[in-house]
């Protein structure tokens, strides 16, 4: 990747795309409200703020799982939004499909997303039928394994290198008190755990034989076993995380009550908040220090059809807002996830996101789920590992079996 300085890319937009004939209020819902996403989204507020337009917060909490039906629930009830987040992926598929989302196709010409957005199939998930219908505005990866210090100096062992590494290390941890995984119960997170997992010990060729090619014999053969097996010993590992939060659980390892968490790189914006340095505070490993590639998930805003006609011209704006350069910079330092745009520089980023960037510009990356599953299919797998984490009477090979019943009528 070609980065500019830091510098440059806050100087390069000095004067924001497509500034406001008149100033409009706009209304924008998201679930970013934990403290390090709530500092995020106030970067990108501030950004349309200065095109003299004004960003309504519509923050929802609860995570998507809980946003999302109230999202859809007011696109399709005639009481849209001016702008919603959804992650990259299929989950505003239907909504598109219905007539009920916004064409960005001008915006993106003009603002020539084609040549600035990496990787490409970010922008590939917000086109259908040849037509771009959200605006990308971060990486954010899944394949981290987040790891307490003072945690692992408490316990008397080293800080973990990998995966197997902090297995092993349970035993010590538990002695001394501490949980060693810390596992929220909102479904979503046990899923996103296992699909870490998966990439980890079965690697990227198998991750999309069985959520790309929809193979159910892969995702009931012996390589899927090895991925349950470790996902046993997280369920194991995770006893006694009575959190629900994803946010809540990334504080057990702030404060040294867990050991470590697997967690998007969203985490970040937690240790951020509470004054935390990488690399002194904690320890960030890559794809569990075993197979150091990151997805390439994230978020996008689509923004629903308006009748107004000063409200979609303010669309028009915040979504260029949003990918421009300086927006780009200062929303995914607080955020913690990687910029969409390929031509600025992070140069602020700590030890845990230079990591990212490195990963990114080699190439090492996948798909997330949400680009490969649709919104039932992954709603499915979120209810599997959310009943196999809760439910120790559960064997992985049960679940395995449920697990590949799923993925052979997944869509």
């Amino acid at each position: 990747m070609n980065y500019r300085s830091f510098a440059a890319a806050l100087a390069a937009t000095v004067v924001m795309p497509f500034a406001a004939a008149q100033a409009t209020d706009l209304e924008v819902t998201h679930w970013w409200t934990s403290g390090g996403e709530a500092a995020a989204v106030a970067e990108l507020a501030k950004a349309f703020d200065a095109t003299g337009n004004k960003w309504v917060d519509g923050a929802i909490a609860g995570s998507g799982g809980t946003a999302r039906p109230i999202m859809i629930s007011r696109i399709t009830g005639g009481d849209p939004m001016g702008a919603t987040q959804f992650n990259h992926g299929r989950q505003a598929e239907e909504l598109v499909e219905a007539g009920l989302m916004k064409d960005l196709t001008a915006v993106a010409e003009k603002e020539k997303w084609k040549e600035i957005v990496k990787p490409a199939s970010l922008l590939d998930s917000c086109t259908i039928d040849g037509k771009i219908y959200c605006a990308p505005v971060n990486i954010h990866s899944w394949q981290w394994l987040w790891l307490s210090n003072p945690a692992f100096e408490k316990a008397g062992v080293p800080v973990p290198k990998n995966w197997d590494e902090f297995v092993a290390a349970a035993p010590a941890l538990e002695k001394a008190g501490i949980i060693p995984l810390a596992v929220g119960g909102q479904p979503w997170q046990s899923a996103g755990a296992f699909d870490v997992l998966m990439v980890a010990i079965a690697g990227k060729d198998t991750f999309y034989k069985v959520f790309k090619d929809k193979d159910a014999d892969v995702a009931a053969g012996p390589e899927i076993a090895k991925v349950f097996k470790a996902a046993d010993d997280a369920r194991k590992m995770s006893k006694g995380s009575n959190v629900q939060d994803w946010n809540q659980a990334t504080n057990l390892v702030i404060t040294g009550k867990a050991a470590g968490q697997i967690m998007g790189d969203w985490a970040q914006g937690e240790f951020a908040l509470a004054g935390q340095t990488a690399g002194k505070d904690y320890t960030c490993l890559p794809g569990l220090g075993v197979n150091e590639i990151i997805s390439t998930g994230g978020d996008a805003f689509y923004f629903p059809v308006l009748k107004d006609e000063e409200k979609s011209k303010a669309q028009d704006v915040l979504a260029a807002t949003l990918l421009a350069p300086a927006t780009q910079v200062a929303f995914n330092l607080k955020k913690g996830s990687l910029p969409v745009r390929g031509d600025v520089d992070l140069a602020a980023a700590n030890d845990c996101m230079k990591k990212g960037l490195d990963i990114l510009a080699k190439g090492n990356v996948i798909e997330g789920t949400d680009q490969l599953l649709s919104a039932d299919s992954q709603k499915q797998k979120e209810d599997l590992f959310s009943e196999f984490f809760a439910n120790a009477s559960m064997t992985p090979e049960d679940a395995q079996k449920r697990f590949a019943e799923i993925i052979g009528s997944a869509d």
